[in-house]
């Protein structure tokens, strides 16, 4: 998008799927203090670790990428730090104390390989809201010990098969699935740039589904680097198939993470000649953050679509959360509201809050927390997802993601510089990722 283009009042074509009216309630705030850097970049909070006893102490971990040259998610762990500190200040959960481990999985198989043996060593009870594109890496190691995975980001397929996975939203199928439902009526030739990497070869597909279900054609998929400094070759290329399809003006979508930025400022040069394509992209690779950066309302992302897998940040259930930064974060500019690895890493640890209430007096331990989730508890986030509840055959078993129960995304604009709901409630895109070529 370049600005130049006037601002859609109603979203391209529009989401298919069923839709679900936002609710709002208002979840508690949480926190947890600063950890010291360990040897593969993990922290803990002082304390006593393991799970076992009544009222023992309950050791989770939650990890991310820094200080990397590809995406980073600081504020993940450093929300999950502030939430144990407002927890154990409050009491605990269940009367018990959280320690937080932390880790730094640093985009390398090896490093996430490493975080996930820590949390082993620990005897940590689950590892909760973390992010990390090396699930061939520490799912091994988390399922050897029975260590359940409480509300990953949801960049790879693993994530929705795994039994020892309970995922909190649809990750990156539900997200491009969306995508591409909603671009489907209003889009001339669509070029997805994605990575180069293993948990990019898995996007094409998906976005496909959504394009596929509107009568569109396949996008082009492009690969790109994730860690480089430009993408004047990229974005050439990607306006060079402008024009030649059917329909309306084309469609640029980077999903790029970090990088997203990157290259939506090549893009912007690139594209003074075709001021009629535009671009769209995913909640993760596009924040408010990055749109502030960006110039607002006079940067490229003016006129995107950008689909998510909760309301807006202006939404009155994300009060809580709000509260919690105000409290706990504040001056911590890695803990961002609008951000969607803080925002999930709040959603996990309230299905963790959960998780241990339901356990009453008994025994906390990584078998306990996994049964309770395969028991049939079902968790509610006050209106941030549709109340939560784990089996292993459920909708979307049979296209091979049967640990993906929340499938519902947001459609959002950016509108004078701001992120904004372009429709109202949730669309659940189970029926198109059902007719995904995933194979």
């Amino acid at each position: 998008m370049t600005g130049r283009r006037p601002i859609r009042s109603t979203p391209p074509g529009g989401l298919r799927g069923r839709s679900r009216a936002t609710r709002t309630g208002v979840l508690s705030a949480g926190a947890l203090v600063a950890c010291a850097s360990l040897a593969v970049g993990c922290g803990v909070v002082p304390g006593a670790t393991g799970g076992s006893g009544d009222d023992a102490p309950i050791t989770v971990m939650t990890w991310a990428p820094q200080d990397t040259g590809a995406t980073n998610k600081p504020g993940m762990p450093a929300l999950a730090q502030a939430y144990a500190r407002w927890v154990n200040s409050q009491g605990g959960l269940g009367g018990r104390q959280l320690n937080v481990l932390t880790c730094n999985d640093h985009n390398d198989s090896v490093a996430a390989a490493k975080c996930a043996r820590r949390a082993v060593k620990e005897n940590a009870v689950a590892v909760v809201g973390s992010y990390s594109q090396y699930a061939d890496s520490f799912f091994p190691v988390l399922e050897g010990a029975r260590i359940p995975y409480i509300g990953g980001y949801g960049l790879t397929n693993s994530e929705f098969t795994s039994p020892l996975s309970y995922p909190v939203n649809g990750g990156q199928p539900a997200l491009l699935a969306g995508l591409g439902s909603a671009l489907a009526d209003s889009c001339g030739p669509v070029t997805l740039v994605r990575p180069d990497t293993i948990a990019g070869d898995q996007l094409p597909v998906l976005l496909d589904s959504g394009l596929s279900s509107g009568g569109h054609e396949r996008a082009h998929d492009q690969r790109a680097a994730e860690d480089a400094t430009s993408y004047d070759d990229q974005s050439g290329r990607a306006l060079a198939r402008e024009g030649t399809g059917p329909g309306g003006p084309g469609c640029v979508v980077p999903v790029l993470g970090d990088r997203t930025g990157t290259f939506m400022d090549s893009f912007r040069r690139a594209s003074e000649d075709h001021p009629d394509v535009r671009t769209a992209t995913v909640l993760g690779s596009v924040d408010q953050t990055t749109i502030n950066a960006s110039g607002g309302a006079s940067g490229p992302y003016e006129g995107a679509y950008v689909t998510g897998w909760y309301p807006s940040v202006g939404d009155p259930a994300w009060d809580g959360l709000k509260k919690l930064i105000k409290e706990q974060a504040f001056g911590n500019n890695d803990v961002d509201a609008a951000d969607a690895g803080v925002q999930t890493t709040w959603i996990a640890y309230t299905v963790l809050k959960e998780v241990v209430e339901s356990l009453a007096d008994g025994e906390v331990s990584a078998d306990t927390v996994r049964r309770a989730l395969d028991g049939g508890l079902e968790v509610g986030t006050g209106g941030l997802t549709p109340d939560l509840r784990w089996t292993f055959a459920d909708k979307l078993a049979s296209v091979g993601f049967p640990r993906l129960v929340n499938a519902d995304v947001t459609l959002q604009v950016v509108r004078d510089g701001r992120l904004v709901s372009a429709r109202q409630g949730t669309v659940d895109t189970t029926r198109t990722l059902q007719n995904a070529d995933v194979a």
